[in-house]
């Protein structure tokens, strides 16, 4: 059975009051209900563990991308002297996802709808950011990294050079599609599966990786890398700058999925969000609708009290799980490839990571071959995954607060129904044969804008909406300023050198 927004509406009268005062700016939304914030479990170790869980999700979706594909391949090219870009790109990102999460722990809602009461409105705002997440993640480059490193392991070597295992390989990148929407489409609250999905991998990955890394890396190696992210140095004047942005965008989650990390916050239930409902699978029954509009609540001392708590919960799962989980990610595939692949002989695309299963097959044991590649598949897979669901509810949600015409369908239904219409343009863009790198500079492309844009526009939410006892310090508003020029600059010297290169200008 599935819950309507009515049924939300039971619970102690202090949830059920509402405040419609003129007086509030509630911006080009409906305002919002008013209600006390939910009291968090006491700040325990144990507690930490509970709530926590939106960071184990946004880490293994960027684990395939910035820490598998760009990094390494960055690295092994042009020397660890670039890795001081990773830490600072993985720290704005860290701040922005932040100020995000604050405006969903206060209001219930996903940060970008509260990007949509913004002016010039709802509605182009929103039109904006499905546009761009469409044109970032709606081609799904990883699936076909998954059938490559899938192949390797059942056939024993790599996929033809010339093309001659097109087709097996795309009926593999087929069912890795399929598996993900069967996955999405299955669970009571989708952010509660990918959550223990998330977590699952990340466990298996990370201790794949520590093992490989102690093996194969010898120690001048580990100090090289380390130095290399705390290091500040001047970068090489041959670096590829689309290459620069695509790095430094993606060394973190790369644009939608850190605005999406609010979106999972809400569905998680963290502060106002436990009383929005989540976005369920299709295939399940028994979850709750999702509220279109907030709730928020007023500066009282209890209510402090508890935002101190929920604070502590955000802070932890973004800058010790997620931030420390991709610098630790970052560093250990890219100190392996250092060890392994040779500087002046790069195997092209995605064949780096076979290139290293091989070596560490042929070094010490066999059977490091398919763990390897198996290992390779679950990177690949995982970011896949979070980019499926990262875009299906980031278009669900805009169109949930914006079109109110849309909630005369299920939630459920709407988000099942938008998730095979972006994998069905997925089939199509697979069948057109571009290369995993050629399809993930897309994704990274994109990342630097949608992050420009939207430092500034969180900024601008935070500082308009929230009460000031709540509002982000002058610091973190420093830093949300820095987010926004930084990448912006990247966006610009990164898409004017992809531009030059196409018409044959650059050489």
């Amino acid at each position: 059975m599935t819950l309507g927004p009515e049924d939300l509406l039971v619970g102690p009268p202090e949830l059920q009051s509402s405040d419609h005062s003129e007086s509030r700016d509630h911006g080009c939304l409906p305002n919002w209900q008013t209600g006390d914030l939910p009291e968090p479990l006491p700040f325990t170790v144990r507690n930490i563990f509970r709530t926590i869980g939106p960071g184990a999700i946004l880490l293994a979706g960027s684990i395939g991308g910035g820490e598998w594909i760009v990094g390494p391949l960055t690295t092994v090219r042009y020397g660890t002297g670039i890795l001081w870009v990773a830490t600072v790109g993985i720290f704005l990102q860290m701040i922005f996802n932040l100020e995000a999460i604050r405006y969903t722990l206060y209001s219930g809602e996903p940060v970008l709808t509260g990007i949509m009461r913004l002016r010039p409105g709802s509605r182009f705002w929103g039109v904006v950011y499905i546009v761009a997440g469409i044109v970032q993640l709606a081609t799904p480059a990883l699936a076909l990294g998954c059938a490559g490193v899938l192949f390797s392991a059942w056939s024993n070597d790599l996929p033809d050079a010339k093309g001659g295992d097109r087709s097996t390989l795309m009926w593999i990148s087929y069912g890795v599609l399929a598996l993900a929407v069967l996955l999405l489409l299955s669970g009571k609250s989708i952010e509660r599966l990918l959550e223990k999905l998330s977590w699952a991998m990340v466990v298996f990955i990370f201790s794949f990786l520590l093992i490989a890394n102690v093996l194969f890396v010898p120690a001048d190696t580990w100090l090289a890398t380390a130095k290399g992210f705390v290091t500040p140095r001047q970068l090489p004047a041959n670096m590829d700058l689309m290459l620069l942005g695509v790095f430094a965008a993606t060394a973190g989650s790369g644009g939608l999925g850190n605005l999406a990390i609010s979106n999972w916050s809400r569905d998680k239930g963290l502060g106002m969000g436990k009383w929005m409902g989540s976005i369920g699978g299709v295939l399940a029954e028994g979850h709750t609708e999702v509220q279109a509009v907030g709730r928020v609540f007023p500066p009282t001392v209890d209510n402090l009290r508890r935002w101190a708590i929920w604070w502590k919960y955000s802070l932890l799962d973004q800058s010790v799980l997620w931030a420390l989980g991709c610098v630790f990610g970052m560093f250990l595939n890219v100190n392996l490839a250092l060890a392994i692949v040779p500087s002046d002989n790069i195997p092209a695309d995605n064949a780096a990571g076979a290139f290293q299963a091989r070596f560490m097959a042929e070094q010490l044991w066999h059977g490091f071959w398919a763990l390897a590649l198996i290992n390779g598949f679950w990177i690949l897979f995982s970011t896949q995954l979070g980019n499926m669901d990262c875009l299906t509810r980031v278009v669900f949600d805009t169109l949930w607060s914006g079109w109110p015409r849309m909630r005369r369908f299920a939630s459920s239904r709407i988000y099942a129904g938008l998730l095979m219409i972006f994998t069905a343009w997925g089939v199509f863009a697979l069948a057109k044969g571009e290369s995993v790198l050629s399809l993930f500079k897309v994704l990274g492309l994109l990342a630097s804008p949608i992050l420009a844009v939207g430092a500034f526009q969180i900024l601008r939410v935070n500082t308009r909406f929230l009460p000031k006892e709540i509002q982000p310090p002058l610091w973190r508003r420093i830093c949300l300023v820095l987010c926004g020029l930084i990448y912006g600059l990247l966006a610009i010297v990164s898409i004017s050198s992809e531009i030059m290169t196409r018409l044959g200008v650059a050489k």
